[in-house]
């Protein structure tokens, strides 16, 4: 009678660490991606570097104070076409983190992954909603008004070629003519994101900041925006030019 119930006690204890296993849906299980932004500046991509003065391919000084921007709705695609949308995805990146600025990615389903999309500033639906919370709080100092909407991309220093001394760039804009919201698709070149749930891949891209001037623009014709308009529109479009693929790291 003992050895019959210890049999049907191993035989319950194999169902049920069976139906566990089962549980583990592999198309329920996610990981975390990091998304990496390395800074750099000119041609020879030179380290970039906040109170640094710098010289532009086009012979311009400035050295940069501050330097941080929008990425929004990021989107993560698979060879098959397939997408995975991040929900309320909204973040600041900052160049006064070293040696990249880092945001990270929760809940990304388990997969491999062949590019990366995502928004350079903030929806048109977001501008209407008024002061938020989070990454969209007016705290950041990158909220103009709720008539205006946020500051994409914030850029200030000072220059001598400047006739102020300085420059600052806020940019943003969100409709019709003006609307300096721009995309950015990063295709892996052949590399794959693997993402599992015991390990944080991340994709690593470069930021090119003298890409601001791009086109002979020049600090003694265009120091200041602060409003949309066909400058912010420009200067966004050149900077959204200035973000690379350079490598993943599984």
């Amino acid at each position: 009678m003992k050895k019959l119930f210890l049999i049907a006690l191993a035989a319950t204890l194999f169902a049920c660490t069976k139906e566990n296993k089962n549980d583990e849906n592999p198309a329920e299980q996610t990981g975390t991606v990091e998304i990496k932004f390395e800074h750099v500046w000119g041609a020879n991509m030179a380290p970039f570097a906040l109170n640094q003065e710098m010289t532009h391919p086009s012979g311009q000084k400035m050295t940069f104070t501050t330097l941080k921007y929008y990425i929004s709705n990021i989107k993560l695609k698979k060879a098959d076409g397939t997408e995975w949308v991040q929900p309320e995805s909204y973040y600041i990146v900052d160049a006064r983190q070293k040696p990249e600025a880092v945001i990270s990615i929760p809940k990304v389903p388990v997969g491999d992954y062949v590019e990366v999309s995502f928004l350079l500033g903030v929806d048109s639906l977001r501008n209407t909603s008024g002061a938020q919370v989070g990454a969209l709080s007016p705290e950041h100092g990158m909220f103009w008004s709720w008539n205006t909407g946020y500051i994409f991309i914030k850029a200030e220093g000072t220059s001598p070629n400047s006739p102020t001394g300085d420059f600052a760039y806020h940019i943003g804009g969100f409709s019709g003519q003006f609307n300096a919201i721009r995309g950015r698709t990063i295709n892996f070149n052949g590399a794959t994101l693997m993402v599992r749930k015991d390990a944080v891949p991340s994709i690593h891209l470069m930021v090119n900041a003298a890409r601001f001037w791009h086109g002979g623009i020049m600090l003694a014709d265009v120091s200041k925006i602060h409003a949309p308009g066909p400058m912010a529109v420009t200067m966004a479009t050149n900077f959204q030019g200035g973000i690379t693929f350079d490598h993943i790291h599984n």
